[in-house]
Protein backbone atom coordinates (compact mmCIF):
# COMPACT_ATOMS: atom_id res chain seq x y z
CA UNK A 1 0.00 0.00 0.00
CA UNK A 2 2.42 2.87 -1.28
CA UNK A 3 -0.54 5.41 -1.38
CA UNK A 4 -0.70 4.67 2.66
CA UNK A 5 3.28 4.44 3.45
CA UNK A 6 5.75 7.22 4.13
CA UNK A 7 8.00 7.22 0.97
CA UNK A 8 7.23 9.87 -0.94
CA UNK A 9 10.13 9.06 -3.83
CA UNK A 10 7.28 8.15 -6.07
CA UNK A 11 4.54 10.55 -4.94
CA UNK A 12 6.53 13.92 -4.77
CA UNK A 13 4.58 16.84 -4.97
CA UNK A 14 5.73 20.02 -6.86
CA UNK A 15 3.29 22.82 -6.56
CA UNK A 16 1.77 24.38 -9.56
CA UNK A 17 2.20 20.47 -11.21
CA UNK A 18 -0.75 19.17 -13.12
CA UNK A 19 -2.25 18.08 -10.03
CA UNK A 20 -1.99 21.27 -8.31
CA UNK A 21 -4.03 22.59 -10.85
CA UNK A 22 -6.66 20.25 -11.84
CA UNK A 23 -7.10 20.55 -7.31
CA UNK A 24 -7.25 24.41 -7.29
CA UNK A 25 -9.78 24.45 -10.61
CA UNK A 26 -11.64 21.84 -9.18
CA UNK A 27 -11.58 24.35 -5.58
CA UNK A 28 -12.77 27.48 -7.66
CA UNK A 29 -15.36 25.35 -9.74
CA UNK A 30 -17.27 23.96 -6.52
CA UNK A 31 -16.53 27.48 -4.74
CA UNK A 32 -18.74 28.64 -7.72
CA UNK A 33 -21.22 25.92 -7.89
CA UNK A 34 -22.05 26.80 -4.28
CA UNK A 35 -22.89 30.50 -4.91
CA UNK A 36 -24.72 29.47 -7.97
CA UNK A 37 -26.54 26.49 -5.84
CA UNK A 38 -27.45 28.77 -2.84
CA UNK A 39 -31.38 29.30 -3.25
CA UNK A 40 -31.69 25.45 -3.55
CA UNK A 41 -29.02 25.18 -0.68
CA UNK A 42 -31.26 26.71 1.46
CA UNK A 43 -34.20 23.97 2.38
CA UNK A 44 -33.56 22.12 5.74
CA UNK A 45 -32.74 19.15 4.09
CA UNK A 46 -29.33 19.28 3.73
CA UNK A 47 -28.86 19.50 7.52
CA UNK A 48 -28.29 15.30 7.30
CA UNK A 49 -25.75 16.53 4.82
CA UNK A 50 -24.18 18.78 6.99
CA UNK A 51 -23.88 16.26 10.33
CA UNK A 52 -22.70 13.70 7.58
CA UNK A 53 -19.98 15.65 6.95
CA UNK A 54 -19.20 16.61 10.21
CA UNK A 55 -18.65 12.61 10.77
CA UNK A 56 -16.48 11.91 7.58
CA UNK A 57 -14.23 15.28 8.61
CA UNK A 58 -13.65 12.92 11.65
CA UNK A 59 -13.28 9.98 9.91
CA UNK A 60 -10.87 11.75 7.51
CA UNK A 61 -8.75 13.16 10.31
CA UNK A 62 -8.84 10.10 13.04
CA UNK A 63 -7.65 8.01 9.73
CA UNK A 64 -4.84 10.77 9.30
CA UNK A 65 -3.49 10.22 12.70
CA UNK A 66 -3.46 6.74 12.06
CA UNK A 67 -1.48 7.08 8.74
CA UNK A 68 1.27 8.89 11.20
CA UNK A 69 0.96 6.33 13.48
CA UNK A 70 1.63 3.27 11.67
CA UNK A 71 4.43 4.97 9.65
CA UNK A 72 6.39 6.39 12.67
CA UNK A 73 5.93 9.48 11.91
CA UNK A 74 3.39 10.92 14.86
CA UNK A 75 5.44 13.28 17.00
CA UNK A 76 3.97 15.66 19.62
CA UNK A 77 6.27 18.03 18.00
CA UNK A 78 4.58 18.55 14.50
CA UNK A 79 1.35 16.09 14.70
CA UNK A 80 -0.68 17.52 17.40
CA UNK A 81 -3.83 19.75 15.88
CA UNK A 82 -1.77 23.18 16.63
CA UNK A 83 -1.75 24.82 13.19
CA UNK A 84 -4.43 27.05 12.40
CA UNK A 85 -5.91 25.08 9.72
CA UNK A 86 -5.97 22.41 12.02
CA UNK A 87 -7.56 24.22 14.58
CA UNK A 88 -9.78 25.37 12.06
CA UNK A 89 -10.82 21.91 10.99
CA UNK A 90 -12.12 21.06 14.68
CA UNK A 91 -14.18 24.13 14.43
CA UNK A 92 -15.66 23.19 11.29
CA UNK A 93 -16.64 19.84 12.92
CA UNK A 94 -17.91 21.33 15.75
CA UNK A 95 -20.19 24.34 13.85
CA UNK A 96 -21.29 21.79 11.53
CA UNK A 97 -23.19 20.31 14.36
CA UNK A 98 -23.45 23.20 16.72
CA UNK A 99 -23.94 26.19 13.87
CA UNK A 100 -23.19 28.22 16.69
CA UNK A 101 -23.06 31.81 14.75
CA UNK A 102 -19.12 32.31 17.46
CA UNK A 103 -17.61 29.45 15.27
CA UNK A 104 -19.00 30.55 11.89
CA UNK A 105 -17.28 34.19 12.97
CA UNK A 106 -13.89 32.58 12.93
CA UNK A 107 -13.83 30.19 10.40
CA UNK A 108 -14.90 32.87 7.53
CA UNK A 109 -11.74 34.13 8.24
CA UNK A 110 -9.78 31.85 9.06
CA UNK A 111 -11.20 29.84 5.96
CA UNK A 112 -10.78 32.72 3.73
CA UNK A 113 -7.47 34.07 4.77
CA UNK A 114 -5.49 30.95 5.82
CA UNK A 115 -7.21 27.46 4.16
CA UNK A 116 -7.10 29.08 1.06
CA UNK A 117 -3.44 30.26 0.53
CA UNK A 118 -2.30 26.67 2.05
CA UNK A 119 -4.55 25.83 -1.11
CA UNK A 120 -2.60 27.93 -3.44
CA UNK A 121 0.94 27.24 -1.81
CA UNK A 122 0.72 24.16 -0.39
CA UNK A 123 3.51 22.61 2.10
CA UNK A 124 2.87 19.19 0.90
CA UNK A 125 5.34 16.69 -0.14
CA UNK A 126 2.99 13.95 -1.27
CA UNK A 127 1.02 14.02 -4.48
CA UNK A 128 -1.19 12.06 -6.62
CA UNK A 129 -2.62 9.24 -5.54
CA UNK A 130 -1.64 9.58 -2.08
CA UNK A 131 -3.71 10.05 1.21
CA UNK A 132 -1.89 12.89 2.27
CA UNK A 133 -2.57 14.28 -0.93
CA UNK A 134 -6.04 13.75 -0.46
CA UNK A 135 -6.59 14.35 3.25
CA UNK A 136 -4.76 18.13 2.93
CA UNK A 137 -6.57 19.33 -0.08
CA UNK A 138 -9.86 17.93 1.65
CA UNK A 139 -9.47 19.36 4.80
CA UNK A 140 -8.45 22.44 3.60
CA UNK A 141 -11.33 23.06 0.84
CA UNK A 142 -13.92 22.02 3.39
CA UNK A 143 -12.91 24.94 5.80
CA UNK A 144 -13.87 27.51 3.06
CA UNK A 145 -16.61 25.57 1.54
CA UNK A 146 -18.85 25.22 4.79
CA UNK A 147 -18.37 29.12 5.93
CA UNK A 148 -19.22 29.92 2.50
CA UNK A 149 -22.17 27.98 2.21
CA UNK A 150 -23.68 29.11 5.51
CA UNK A 151 -23.01 32.74 4.40
CA UNK A 152 -24.75 32.05 0.80
CA UNK A 153 -27.54 29.37 1.71
CA UNK A 154 -28.20 29.93 5.08
CA UNK A 155 -27.99 33.23 6.07
CA UNK A 156 -24.71 33.62 8.13
CA UNK A 157 -23.44 37.20 7.86
CA UNK A 158 -19.88 38.35 9.69
CA UNK A 159 -20.46 42.39 11.66
CA UNK A 160 -17.77 44.12 11.84
CA UNK A 161 -17.73 42.35 16.19
CA UNK A 162 -17.03 39.71 14.52
CA UNK A 163 -13.43 41.06 13.47
CA UNK A 164 -12.45 42.27 17.49
CA UNK A 165 -13.87 38.61 18.02
CA UNK A 166 -10.80 36.75 15.49
CA UNK A 167 -8.64 39.16 16.76
CA UNK A 168 -8.99 38.38 20.27
CA UNK A 169 -9.27 34.23 19.71
CA UNK A 170 -5.86 34.52 17.74
CA UNK A 171 -4.15 36.80 20.15
CA UNK A 172 -5.34 34.21 23.39
CA UNK A 173 -4.81 31.17 21.17
CA UNK A 174 -1.03 32.70 19.83
CA UNK A 175 0.58 32.50 23.30
CA UNK A 176 -1.02 28.98 24.22
CA UNK A 177 0.76 27.65 20.87
CA UNK A 178 3.99 29.58 21.57
CA UNK A 179 3.83 27.47 25.25
CA UNK A 180 3.29 24.67 23.65
CA UNK A 181 6.21 25.06 21.23
CA UNK A 182 8.24 25.31 24.22
CA UNK A 183 7.28 22.21 25.82
CA UNK A 184 7.39 19.81 22.59
CA UNK A 185 10.11 21.98 20.28
CA UNK A 186 7.88 22.21 17.56
CA UNK A 187 6.98 25.25 15.33
CA UNK A 188 3.20 25.72 15.48
CA UNK A 189 1.39 28.30 13.55
CA UNK A 190 5.18 29.39 12.44
CA UNK A 191 5.34 31.52 15.98
CA UNK A 192 9.00 29.97 16.08
CA UNK A 193 10.46 30.29 12.50
CA UNK A 194 9.27 30.58 9.18
CA UNK A 195 8.67 27.58 7.22
CA UNK A 196 10.92 26.06 4.66
CA UNK A 197 8.98 26.28 1.75
CA UNK A 198 7.54 29.55 0.01
CA UNK A 199 4.61 31.57 1.83
CA UNK A 200 3.39 35.10 2.58
CA UNK A 201 5.65 35.30 5.62
CA UNK A 202 9.02 35.29 3.14
CA UNK A 203 7.22 39.47 2.33
CA UNK A 204 7.18 39.96 6.00
CA UNK A 205 10.05 40.84 7.83
CA UNK A 206 12.47 38.52 9.25
CA UNK A 207 11.57 36.69 12.84
CA UNK A 208 9.80 37.76 14.98
CA UNK A 209 8.92 41.04 13.34
CA UNK A 210 6.77 38.78 10.88
CA UNK A 211 4.81 38.18 13.37
CA UNK A 212 4.19 41.46 13.72
CA UNK A 213 3.62 42.54 10.77
CA UNK A 214 0.61 39.20 10.19
CA UNK A 215 -0.94 40.82 13.15
CA UNK A 216 -1.17 44.20 10.77
CA UNK A 217 -2.08 42.49 7.76
CA UNK A 218 -4.57 40.45 9.41
CA UNK A 219 -6.34 43.40 11.24
CA UNK A 220 -6.55 44.61 7.27
CA UNK A 221 -7.79 41.26 5.11
CA UNK A 222 -9.86 41.13 8.01
CA UNK A 223 -11.16 44.18 7.09
CA UNK A 224 -11.79 43.46 3.58
CA UNK A 225 -13.44 40.08 4.19
CA UNK A 226 -16.09 41.65 6.69
CA UNK A 227 -17.23 44.15 3.94
CA UNK A 228 -17.65 41.91 1.23
CA UNK A 229 -19.68 39.84 3.34
CA UNK A 230 -21.42 41.92 5.55
CA UNK A 231 -25.20 42.14 5.64
CA UNK A 232 -26.24 44.34 2.61
CA UNK A 233 -29.06 46.73 4.24
CA UNK A 234 -26.95 48.85 5.80
CA UNK A 235 -26.48 47.17 9.29
CA UNK A 236 -23.14 46.47 11.06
Amino acid sequence: MEWFGDNYAKFDFEMFSLSHFIIMGIFLGFTAGLYYMRGRLKDEKWRHAEIGLAISLIILELINHLWMYVNGNWKASHSLPLELCNISLLLTIIFLFSRKKLLYEILLFTGLLGATQAIFTPSLNYDFPHFRFFHFFITHMVIVWVPLYFTWAKGFRPTIWSCVKLFVFINVLAPTVLLINYLVDGNYMYLNHKPKHASLLDFLGPYPYYILSLEVLTIILTLIVWFVFKEKKGKI
